[in-house]
């Protein structure tokens, strides 16, 4: 510990404040932000290890954020939230929260789930893009060292988030195969307790969203239901 940068996003000062000090008692380092524009500011200019993020903020929710760090950022989150609904947690996990506390909460279980969060994150860190390898598949080209897809067809990027890429990747390396949503998590280091898989469905609609295929009739990502998800088109390897 000692070394782990913290991020506490809320806009109640009586409840950052305490909390910052309480953190820094555990050997973390936390920089406070009290809104979207704070937060996004913050991540531009330092590295975090967790973000302890409120859902409830004026301006753009936690919910928005949180799913703009699930695309952009590999960075975990633990949500904060007055709702407690099994309906309201499920949301924020769907997004792609890594944990999910209710307010009011007893800052030493938050300190468990931030290192129960950290250490799980670490032990299942997706391995490092083995250099020169590429697929080619229907119309497209994803170099997995650079990061990077593109159509075949005019050379034009594909934006997919850093949880896009990663499902992509693990898509591309078993094809024609069904994969079900505990094997997904693991092959995307998304790996926790079992309420988080659903997060996987959206991720799907997502790329498949992004790659052009139809849900209804799906030509590249298909829903074996009941089982899982398959890529149906060959891969190439080059």
């Amino acid at each position: 510990m000692g070394t782990d940068r913290i991020l506490v996003v809320d806009d109640h000062p009586e409840i950052y404040q305490p909390l910052a000090t309480y953190l820094g008692r555990y050997g973390y380092q936390v920089t406070t932000a009290e809104d979207g524009k704070q937060m996004r500011e913050a991540l531009a200019c330092d590295r975090f290890d967790l973000i302890v993020l409120d859902v409830m903020l004026p301006g753009e929710d936690g919910l928005s954020l949180c799913r703009f760090v699930r695309e952009h950022l590999d960075i975990p989150v633990i949500l904060l939230s007055a709702l407690g609904e099994i309906s309201d947690r499920v949301a924020g996990l769907e997004i792609g929260a890594d944990d999910y506390l209710v307010k009011p909460f007893d800052p030493r279980e938050l300190v468990a789930r931030i290192k129960g969060v950290i250490k799980r994150t670490r032990r299942t860190a997706f391995p490092a893009p083995r250099p020169g390898i590429c697929y080619r598949f229907a119309d497209w080209l994803v170099n997995i060292e650079k990061r990077e897809v593109r159509n075949q067809l005019d050379g034009q990027p594909l934006e997919l988030g850093n949880a896009e890429f990663r499902l992509l990747q693990a898509l591309l390396e078993n094809p024609n195969t069904v994969l079900n949503r505990e094997r997904l998590l693991d092959l995307t280091s998304r790996q926790e307790n079992s309420v988080f898989d659903r997060s996987i469905d959206s991720q799907i609609s997502r790329l498949r969203r992004k790659l052009g295929d139809d849900a209804r009739t799906p030509r590249l990502l298909r829903t074996v239901w009941g089982d899982g998800y398959m890529l149906t088109v060959d891969v190439v390897r080059c």
